[in-house]
């Protein structure tokens, strides 16, 4: 391994600033592993059978992927002002922090909301009832907003007292080949709230890390601009790789998994290996402003065999370097 710490790695990655290999962040499996450690501070996985969120409602598994609301809170606007909104400065909130950072040493620690903005509200009220809500009572949406991101926004200002680098927001936007929305109403609706939010981490001395499932090509501007500063795009399959290193490389650090409803569960050793090559050549490219992602996912199929495979793609193409010797990232 480098004599890089795995802090400096991370950040060095983050301002593209030439890393000296590709940080990983593991997500579910193998942490100890993992240049970046994730903690959650938002609970959305309470009770005796994880199966309830802090929010009030509670989750539906028909399987064994994180499923779905039961039943939306928000059946009527009316109920909006009985909406118990969760206890941002609850005392708790942080009370594992120190015992997981003091677990895993030096690392790149970054507060996880889990879920967040958009996807919260649409937990809240229903996914069909908020795209209705959000063209024809934007006042009510934008209610709703003000208490999901206002909520948000005070737990990220309690970060910096625990020790953390960055924080996590999870908000998917993309269907498998557009927005959700119009590019235009996102822009109207979301964009500022973001940029509110980007603006007040930063503000606390850490980064922006932002997930988003789909394809998210329309905004992924709107997102550098608001202030990302690490871009988690799960499925690569839906981009053009190449493209997206032409425009964005230099200016936003990618964090990438092999596809994972795609390559890592139906492919082969050598599909792993090339997708990954892509990745780093293209989007590690500005500066090496890409970070690894790998996730045990045998819920939807991926094997044992292809999750191994995608920790050595990401190590042996990802510039790890042998045993007493240095390396620099590169296919």
């Amino acid at each position: 391994m480098s004599g890089e710490s795995r802090l400096a790695l991370v950040r060095a990655a983050i301002a593209r600033r030439n890393p000296a290999r590709l940080p990983i962040l593991f997500f579910n499996q193998d942490r100890e592993e993992s240049d970046i450690i994730l903690i959650d501070v938002v609970r959305h996985f309470q009770g005796p059978g994880r199966d309830r969120s802090e929010w009030g409602f509670a989750w539906e598994h028909l399987d064994r992927t994180m499923g779905q609301p039961r039943a939306p809170l928000l059946r009527d606007w009316g109920a909006l002002d009985r909406l118990p909104v969760p206890a941002a400065r609850d005392s708790t909130r942080f009370a594992a922090v120190a015992e997981t950072q003091g677990a895993f040493g030096e690392r790149y620690y970054l507060a996880s909301l889990v879920l967040s903005g958009f996807t919260i509200m649409s937990f809240l009220r229903g996914f069909s009832e908020l795209l209705v809500d959000l063209v024809e009572r934007p006042w009510e949406a934008e209610r709703l907003a003000d208490l999901v991101f206002g909520f948000e926004e005070e737990v990220l200002r309690q970060l910096p007292a625990h020790g953390f680098h960055g924080a996590a927001f999870y908000d998917d936007w993309g269907t498998q080949d557009s927005l959700i929305l119009s590019p235009a109403l996102w822009r109207e609706r979301f964009r500022p709230r973001y940029r509110r939010q980007f603006e007040l981490v930063h503000s606390l001395g850490l980064d922006v890390y932002f997930h988003t499932c789909g394809c998210v090509t329309d905004i992924i501007p709107d997102l550098i601009e608001a202030g990302v500063d690490m871009l988690n795009l799960s499925q690569p399959n839906l981009f053009d790789i190449e493209e997206l290193g032409r425009r964005y490389a230099g200016r936003v650090c990618f964090v990438c998994p092999v596809s994972y409803q795609t390559t890592a569960i139906s492919g082969t050793e050598e599909d792993i290996r090339r997708e990954v090559g892509r990745l780093v050549r293209n989007l590690g490219r500005g500066g090496g402003g890409l970070i690894g992602y790998v996730e045990e996912y045998s819920s939807i199929g991926m094997s044992e065999a292809n999750y191994r495979a995608c920790i050595r793609a990401f190590r042996e193409l990802g510039g790890y370097p042998p045993a007493g010797g240095t390396s620099a990232i590169g296919v």
